[in-house]
């Protein structure tokens, strides 16, 4: 067995195809959607169409059936031009219909997956809490058996894709009770928008992303049927955690996708910025900035694209994700920092693109594990 990742053609289509409707259908427009804060449906759709929900699933239950290598190839590029779209495609396959591709029932399989593997409808993935993001154990969350049916009580925020117009529901983490050891018992629930005591209302006002759609969740008395648990009760912790480390490959993309952004703006502007009578590409502190981005680059797709093989041929990369997740994102940072910087004052004016890069990024980050997590997740994988 090979000890490593390979591109194919496949994977070049894929890039091919998904630049193309990134420079074609987004880049025209991502600037006004993200001044005015709008999710779009429109760009939603069209990236279904295109294939760009479902990648991983099996074609049998509605998805493209392809491996984790494209679809963070796909994520990439889209990242590249917009973190908003990026956000709601990660979100969207990561951690709305994949929970329910690994670890529902076939009902819910095919009562869920086909639309949203469409693009038709979104799913939210509802694990954060005002007091439990970090220690995500600590949810406050709670659903009571009554009957045969469950009562969830409790509320999430910060959650992707949870309160478009074409959202279907949000898969809920709820604590049901407690283990042998005293410990909280978790099991997640499927609760669909429109459900009597479930709202969703979108959060305005963010530093980046803010052409995608954050939710606050507030459950009260929310009844739901057996049918709603998705897999098996006391299963969820195991699931989300399941969950993050493909989420993790995502997230890491988009790292690597937005870095990959700022320093293809930044080298179009070098080569276009004259200063002493030539283009500061030519200066040798700035194509030294240039030279340091474009190895950061390179090594952060190198192992984001090993870490996502391990995951194909079912190898464990938990360890590989964090370390992915943490430092694509991280690159991100420093990439779009120096992007800045070689714009100088136009770098911080909304008509070029780094502005919009440099703030994208800070979450970077923070979603799907802090960088101080992630440390402590590495950390512990190495014997610590």
């Amino acid at each position: 067995m090979s000890l490593s990742y390979q591109l194919d053609e496949k994977h070049e289509m894929v890039r091919a195809a998904v630049r193309e409707f990134a420079e074609c259908e987004i880049r025209p427009v991502a600037g006004a959607l993200e001044e005015k804060e709008a999710f779009s449906v429109s760009l939603t759709r069209q990236m279904g169409e295109i294939g760009l929900f479902g990648m991983i699933v099996p074609e049998h239950l509605g998805g493209q059936g392809l491996d984790y290598v494209s679809y963070i190839i796909a994520v990439e590029e889209i990242a590249r031009i917009d973190g908003s779209q990026a956000a709601t495609v990660a979100a969207g396959n990561s951690l709305g219909l994949s929970p329910i591709y690994y670890f529902g029932t076939l009902e819910q399989q095919q009562r869920y997956l086909p639309e949203l593997c469409r693009g038709d409808a979104l799913m939210g993935f509802g694990l954060t809490e005002a007091n439990a993001g970090s220690d995500a154990g600590a949810s406050k969350t709670r659903a009571v058996k009554d009957g045969d049916d469950w009562i969830l009580n409790g509320s999430k925020i910060f959650i992707t894709n949870a309160a478009t117009p074409i959202t279907r529901g949000t898969i809920i983490q709820a604590v049901t009770g407690s283990d042998s050891r005293g410990k909280p018992e978790h099991t997640c629930f499927v609760v669909e928008n429109g459900t009597p005591g479930y709202t969703a209302t979108p959060m305005k006002h963010k530093l980046m992303w803010r052409a995608s759609n954050t939710a606050e969740i507030s459950l009260s008395d929310v009844r739901v049927s057996r049918d709603a648990v998705l897999g098996q009760p006391g299963d969820g912790f195991k699931q989300m955690l399941s969950t993050l480390d493909r989420g993790r490959l995502s997230i890491a993309a988009m790292g690597l996708g937005c870095a990959q952004g700022a320093y293809e703006a930044a080298l179009k502007y070098a080569n276009e910025r004259v200063q002493f009578g030539r283009p500061i590409s030519k200066q040798q502190v700035i194509s030294f900035k240039l030279a340091d981005m474009a190895m950061k680059i390179e090594l952060a797709r190198n192992f984001l694209y090993r870490a996502c093989w391990l995951a194909d041929q079912h190898q464990p990369f938990g360890k590989e994700a964090a370390m992915a997740k943490l430092y694509c994102s991280e690159i991100a940072k420093e990439v779009a920092d120096e992007a800045v910087q070689i714009h100088g004052g136009y770098g911080l004016m909304k008509e070029y693109d780094v502005e919009r890069f440099y703030r994208d990024q800070r979450l970077l980050q923070i979603g799907e594990g802090t960088s101080e997590v992630l440390r402590m997740v590495i950390s512990r994988a190495i014997g610590c």
